[in-house]
């Protein structure tokens, strides 16, 4: 009789495959509120080394963290028009506190724009004051009707930053500076994601922006995903909170501003463009663990070297960890590892020992081989390089085979309806063509420029809508 797989087979059931390995890979619970969810410290210490990666890049472009409270007055959501259109069917209000009627209802924050501005009209005076740059890591809460973890979860953990500058140019440069330095080195070198740079259509972009660049993620079974957006909000927020700088010039003028913001949906990016059939597949840059060295048996000689290997690995940089659990049989441990994804097991027993040698089990391309134990040091580096940019390539050619260049709505929607991308020029498609796609579930993820860039328009020349079904 066949054994039955640890996670349901990705071809037979996507979504169930990624409930199936979230669980078994110990990522997340789902919380005892609807659309909640419970971080597992696996799950959590990914959030980190993404955190960790985000962060500093923020970091260099002079941007500063703050923190700015959990709720905000109702009246404030009022200010901006399509901001409050935007978010309403989404808000948690709070009516209650120490157990009387509040005076005003409070908004628990779906975003930070609106309490972040009111505080940026105090601190601005000046052009000398600008830019003022300022990131934000917390939590936020959109109520979902659909709940899925990582993905969609009516709270969920973000980084929002929050920009004001003199002229319209320096924030339209900063924009873009954060969409491509930032976020697309990001994904591109630690996520190991090949994601497609573009400009939102009018009808996707961000409430009360006035231009929405994104970064675009095939998954594994061909939907897109949006992974992190930087957002041009002009002078909409400006004119509502009246922020107001004096110039060298001894005028009074409005900032120009942007808004930009990544989540903990880059975990359930990760599951689903990496994973496989056996579990997650961690890109070595990212992992919290990169290596584990597992002793097979109790042997005291083997559990001495397996620790001695760890010390020795750990020195030389690579973030390892032992498994000396010998009360736990071998085989459940190797899958646990497998499962969640550590690029590399490497395995002793008492027979390796003799040897010399250990098993080198590469979880990325699969397979294992004997290698020297003293050669490790040396060997590991170069392995975890290679993997890093197998993922990267895998994740490329993903997207370049299952995207298709088309010509008209019929067949952008078979092309979406079968799992892949689309590519039409948007004079072809036009706003006409994407409200027609909505009542297929299809969507223009973004609008591309004809040599792949970013156009600096959306009805520029030239402009090629990328279209998918999408989560």
């Amino acid at each position: 009789m066949a054994k039955a797989p640890v996670l349901t087979p990705r071809a037979d059931d996507f979504p169930r495959w990624y409930q199936d390995l979230i669980a078994k890979a110990e990522l997340a619970d789902n919380g005892p509120v609807r659309g909640t969810m419970v971080i597992r410290p696996y799950g959590y210490g990914l959030w980190e080394r993404m955190q960790a990666e985000m962060d500093a890049r923020i970091k260099e472009t002079g941007a500063q963290n703050a923190y700015f409270p959990l709720l905000i007055p109702q009246s404030y959501l009022t200010k901006e028009a399509d901001h409050v259109e935007g978010f309403a069917p989404e808000l948690a209000v709070v009516t209650h506190g120490g157990g009387k009627e509040l005076e005003e209802p409070a908004v628990v924050r779906p975003t930070s724009e609106m309490i972040i501005n009111d505080y940026f009209s105090k601190w601005v005076q000046s052009y000398r004051d600008l830019p003022l740059l300022i990131n934000q890591w917390a939590n936020v809460v959109r109520w979902e009707l659909r709940p899925r973890l990582f993905l969609r979860t009516s709270e969920f953990l973000w980084q929002e930053g929050h920009t004001a500058h003199a002229t319209y140019e320096e924030a339209r440069d900063f924009a873009a500076h954060i969409h491509r330095k930032v976020y697309e080195d990001f994904m591109v070198n630690v996520l190991a994601m090949d994601v497609v740079p573009g400009r939102k259509t009018v009808k996707e972009r961000f409430a009360g922006a006035v231009n929405t660049l994104t970064l675009e993620g095939m998954m594994g079974d061909g939907k897109a995903l949006q992974m992190a957006t930087s957002h041009e909000l002009g002078q909409n927020f400006a004119k509502a909170f009246n922020t107001r700088y004096l110039s060298k010039d001894g005028r009074q003028e409005l900032v120009w501003q942007t808004s930009w913001g990544s989540t903990t949906r880059m975990i359930g990016a990760l599951v689903m463009m990496h994973g496989d059939d056996h579990g997650l597949r961690v890109p070595p840059r990212l992992a919290q663990i990169q290596a584990v060295v597992l002793a097979i048996k109790g042997d005291e000689a083997v559990l001495a070297k397996v620790r001695e290997l760890g010390d020795q690995l750990r020195a030389a940089g690579i973030r390892v960890r032992v498994d000396d659990r010998t009360d736990t049989p071998f085989g459940r441990r190797a899958v646990d590892w497998e499962l969640k994804g550590v690029p590399v097991r490497i395995e002793i027993g008492p027979r390796d020992l003799e040897n010399g040698t250990a098993m080198l089990a590469r979880r990325i391309p699969g397979g294992k081989e004997p290698v020297a134990i003293d050669t490790l040091v040396e060997v590991l580096p170069k392995v975890l390089e290679e993997d890093q940019e197998l993922l990267l390539r895998q994740s490329r050619e993903r997207r370049e085979s299952r995207t298709s260049e088309v010509s008209t709505v019929e067949e952008v929607v078979e092309v979406a309806t079968a799992g892949g991308w689309a590519r039409i020029p948007w004079a072809t498609l036009g706003e006409a063509g994407e409200t027609r796609l909505a009542d297929h579930a299809v969507t223009v993820r973004c609008l591309v420029a004809e040599d792949g860039s970013v156009p600096d328009e959306g009805d520029a020349p030239g402009n090629v809508a990328i279209v998918a079904r999408a989560y």
